[in-house]
């Protein structure tokens, strides 16, 4: 999720009073001090969040060695299954990707044996020829865009990253408020307000494109900000129980919380019904014991193959078998599972059918859910670049260049005005005029857990920390804050 960076915007109103001088200042100092956190996180979530907009792009130039096989000879699907399973001894079928077009390798989600992974989850995609012919191996978890995902959602640092992602983002809301306060043009003309005056000056130059750029931006990545929320853990936890209260829940839940499955589905990431009974296939498989082929299933893997084929699900197409772990690490139930996993949300589609006879017992679309998870369905597959193809790709593309230079234009800004001694905030007004924006805080704290959160702490530090140290308050431009404490 890409976030909106501080700015030195520094537009000077109209010989303001005052009263209203100070409360500039102070709105300023603001958008200084968040900026500070918030304009690195801005270049690392533009760049993966970028990245992963062409997550089907890369993802088939990653697989690319493996399409356009030739077709003749092919196989089932239970011997390419059995291929990947010979190929890795010990291994699970967990999963089975339909190939995009002819000729391409299907792909296998299987899990290793503890020995094998490493550890007791590690998974592998095995992708098999249509002659059953293993032709590679990847490991999920260091695939391209599943690199640059766990940057942007988490940098990498699990949960804890999460924290620090959904904190840039509560206040980066508050760094495109007050960024558009102190851009307001207070009765000047467009130049430097809708177009940058590049000729005015390097400093002004600077102050403009920062100023404009953020202005032009700042929608969307409003939008881009909400739309990532819900994937957040303290925000998307909080909006979770919040849609249980409400009876607002239909139908599982369809996107992760912090990286992992939402809360009440975490105890089937522990339960792997890793039978292999899952295989599903006509005669006993690698790895199946005496009691678990008794629980083969009538239908076989080529038979739900064929109908996932006339369903014409979106790609990527995954069959899921009988006891194999569904979606998020879900226990996938008894019977089989057929599902589109498309990034555009609204194309997705899951049916399940029954193991014994093949017929549909459930069919669950996109518009079958609530609407507000259809909400955030639309808002997930806009903020993945997906909603409606290239063009949402080329928007998701123009805000990230246009963060990088808010970014870029802001550290420059800073770089200009900061003395040698300090970190060069502005100055703090002598006037008080917190006591204005205590309800805007009190709402945003409301809606943004983490930053009342932050907002507390940095209460704590003035009124405790900084006054026994002079130094550090001097450094951070508090000084007259110290002073009157």
């Amino acid at each position: 999720m890409a976030m909106p960076p501080s700015a030195q915007i520094s537009p000077a109103p109209d010989k303001p009073t005052s009263h209203k001088a100070a409360f500039y200042r102070t709105i300023w100092r603001w958008h200084f001090y968040a900026g500070v956190f918030v304009v690195p996180m801005v270049l690392i979530l533009s760049l993966t969040g970028a990245a992963y907009l062409f997550k089907p792009q890369v993802e088939r130039w990653e697989e690319r060695a493996w399409q356009g096989l030739p077709t003749a000879g092919a196989v089932t699907p239970e011997a390419q299954v059995s291929a990947a399973l010979a190929a890795l001894p010990g291994a699970k079928f967990h999963s089975y990707r339909l190939p995009q077009q002819p000729g391409d390798a299907a792909m296998i989600h299987v899990g290793l044996s503890g020995a094998e992974g490493g550890k007791a989850k590690a998974m592998r995609d095995v992708f098999v020829s249509p002659q059953g012919q293993v032709v590679g191996v990847l490991d999920p978890e260091w695939r391209i865009m599943e690199i640059a995902h766990d940057i942007h959602g988490q940098l990498l640092l699990g949960k804890r990253g999460s924290w620090l992602v959904e904190l840039a983002a509560s206040w980066a809301i508050v760094m495109i408020l007050t960024g558009l306060y102190l851009w307001w043009p207070r009765g000047r003309g467009v130049a430097g307000v809708l177009w940058p005056r590049l000729s005015a000056g390097s400093r002004t130059a600077w102050r403009d494109v920062h100023a404009v750029t953020g202005f032009w931006v700042s929608g969307l990545a409003m939008v881009l900000l909400l739309t990532g929320l819900p994937w957040a853990d303290v925000w998307g936890s909080a909006f979770k129980a919040v849609r249980a209260e409400m009876g607002w829940v239909k139908g599982k839940q369809d996107w992760t919380i912090g990286g992992a499955a939402p809360a009440s589905d975490e105890h089937a990431q522990h339960a792997e019904h890793d039978h292999a009974a899952m295989m599903a296939m006509n005669g006993q498989m690698p790895g199946m014991d005496h009691d678990m082929a008794n629980t083969t299933p009538a239908i076989t893997l080529s038979e739900v193959v064929r109908r996932a084929q006339r369903e014409h699900l979106a790609f990527p197409a995954i069959i899921t078998p009988p006891g194999a772990p569904g979606r998020f690490g879900r226990a996938g139930g008894d019977n089989w599972t057929l599902r589109s996993d498309s990034q555009n949300r609204p194309l997705r589609t899951t049916i399940t059918l029954d193991k014994q006879t093949g017929r549909e017992l459930s069919r669950e679309t996109f518009a079958d859910g609530h609407p507000i998870d259809r909400v955030v369905g639309y808002g997930v597959a806009w903020h993945e670049g997906q909603l409606f193809g290239w063009v949402n790709q080329l928007i998701g593309v123009l805000t990230a260049l246009m963060l990088a230079t808010l970014s870029i234009s802001g550290f420059v800004m800073w770089r200009k005005r900061k003395p040698d001694q300090g970190l060069g905030a502005p100055p703090m007004p002598k006037e008080k005029v917190m006591a204005k924006l205590v309800p805007v805080l009190l709402i945003l704290a409301v809606l943004l857990p983490l930053l009342a959160v932050s907002l507390v702490v940095v209460a704590i530090l003035e009124k405790l920390v900084l006054p026994r140290t002079p130094k550090l308050a001097i450094w951070l431009g508090l000084q007259n804050h110290v002073e009157r404490t």
